[in-house]
């Protein structure tokens, strides 16, 4: 009985491989991209690509387990969910109502510790800021949100 219930398991988990999740990114106009539009710092661009960028913009660089059901499922659906709430491959497409939004919820989400998520640090360390790299990007965007 278990091992008929093991091999339907892994029959399903192979099953389940033939499933596509697309993973292109959509190509990047330069002009609409929020460090260019902004004309950000150089360490501000750092911070955001190493800790932002790979789940919200157009930039996304998806890792090998990225290619294995479930798990590709959940990454995939991680990065929707992120570009839908703030892109920054298409900052200059929003209007300043919803840019002075995304920088007042990403102040409070870099304050609160919940970007980046926890389970994105674990694989990125890099990702993982310091109080001094939160406060940076803090500052700016709350600098940018007197404009």
């Amino acid at each position: 009985m278990v091992k008929k219930i093991l091999l339907w398991g892994v029959g399903i988990l192979l099953a389940i491989q033939l499933i596509p999740v697309d993973r292109t990114n959509t190509p990047v106009d330069k002009t609409k991209d929020f460090v260019e539009v902004i004309a950000a710092p150089q360490p501000v661009r750092d911070l955001l690509r190493k800790a932002c960028y790979d789940c919200h913009s157009n930039e996304v660089v998806y890792p090998w387990y990225s290619k294995i059901a479930p798990i590709s499922w959940t990454i995939k659906d991680h990065v929707n969910e992120g570009r839908e709430r703030l892109n920054f491959s298409l900052w200059k497409d929003f209007n300043k109502e919803q840019q002075a939004t995304m920088l007042k919820n990403s102040v409070l989400t870099i304050e609160q510790r919940t970007m980046p998520m926890p389970g994105y640090m674990l694989q990125h360390p890099e990702a993982n800021l310091t109080n001094k790299d939160r406060q940076v990007l803090i500052d700016f965007f709350q600098k940018l949100q007197k404009k």
